[in-house]
């Protein structure tokens, strides 16, 4: 069985690796590890991580990736549906460009920047990532307040684009500015878990799990530990097989999917404080190669196959054609 992850920050990895003289960062360093963990497409995100100057790094990005695209052999941008099932008929693996916050674009009233990305070729989009800006606040802010006038158009924009709209990150006073804004249209929160399992903020209540339920969106399971469990030591992949099972609980089975949100390649290992994944890697799916063993602990908690499908790819699928088509 296969598995579409709908959410990665492959590129930033490329970004940097790149940046320091390397080529073909994707077939050299990840290629291999998703091949044998199945997954056959993504969405790949633009992530600022040097938020010092928004505009420099999201253009030394976009060279680095468009760089990473010209050499490639073993991956297709696409950004429709029909691309994307051309793609995997041929066994391609595919890649949609998403956007893991958009501080760049936030503060533009004409929204230039945002059709910027959307121009790059970008198809998905969270307004924030952990920092507050000119469209709304994180979940990490510590925020009560909603989205700005200016996020709240961002999201109509998005939408007049038929980009899908992300709420993973986001605050929970934004999280209802969208599910009014979206008026029962599909909205995804691409990797985020429960907060009854983990009181992360990161994480969505069962009265948010609902609302993405009632918009006929979806959730993708998370792998960070840390919203895995509130004792980190216990958060392994059992756990996330629990966060799987609450899901379908409250929402039920068409409504989870996966965005797993491997951070261990991001960085040098033997340098510390530089290495962003040391603390995220969860004990038993540590990289996409382990991805199997988590279906076949769904599988022994007695799922079906068509319900493990839904789960590895056909949820996020359908999200994709109904709001990218």
């Amino acid at each position: 069985m296969t598995c579409f992850d709908a959410h990665s920050d492959i590129w930033t990895d490329v970004t940097v690796r790149r940046l320091a003289g390397e080529t073909d960062v994707f077939h050299n360093h990840h290629y291999a590890r998703l091949m044998k963990g199945g997954v056959e497409g993504s969405v790949f995100v633009i992530w600022v991580d040097k938020p010092e100057d928004y505009a420099r790094r999201t253009r030394e990005i976009f060279s680095c990736v468009n760089d990473e695209i010209a050499e490639t052999k073993d991956f297709r941008i696409v950004k429709t549906y029909d691309e994307m099932m051309k793609a995997r008929e041929a066994g391609v693996f595919y890649v949609f460009i998403g956007l893991e916050g958009m501080a760049y674009a936030s503060y533009d009233e004409t929204f230039t920047r945002l059709d910027e990305y959307y121009d790059f070729g970008a198809r998905h989009g969270m307004l924030t990532w952990n920092e507050e800006n000119g469209f709304g606040h994180s979940a990490l802010s510590g925020s009560d307040e909603g989205l700005s006038d200016l996020g709240k158009r961002a999201v109509l924009h998005m939408i007049e684009k038929k980009m899908i709209v992300d709420t993973s990150h986001l605050n929970e006073a934004g999280f209802w500015d969208i599910v009014r804004i979206m008026d029962g249209r599909p909205f995804i929160a691409s990797h985020s878990n429960c907060r009854k399992l983990s009181s992360h903020p990161r994480n969505l209540t069962d009265d948010q799990l609902r609302a993405v339920r009632d918009a006929n969106g979806c959730v993708g399971l998370n792998t960070w530990n840390e919203f895995l469990d509130n004792d980190r030591r216990k958060g392994d992949i059992s756990r996330m097989a629990d966060h799987c099972e609450h899901m379908i609980d409250i929402m039920g089975i068409d409504h989870v999917g996966c965005g797993f949100d491997f951070c261990g390649f991001i960085g040098d290992p033997d340098d510390p404080e530089g290495y962003a994944g040391i603390e995220a890697v969860t004990p038993g799916i540590e990289d996409a190669s382990k991805i199997p063993d988590f279906f076949d602990i769904l599988r022994g908690r007695g799922m079906r196959e068509d319900e493990l499908e839904k789960i590895a790819y056909g949820n996020f699928h359908r999200i994709i054609k109904e709001v990218i088509g």
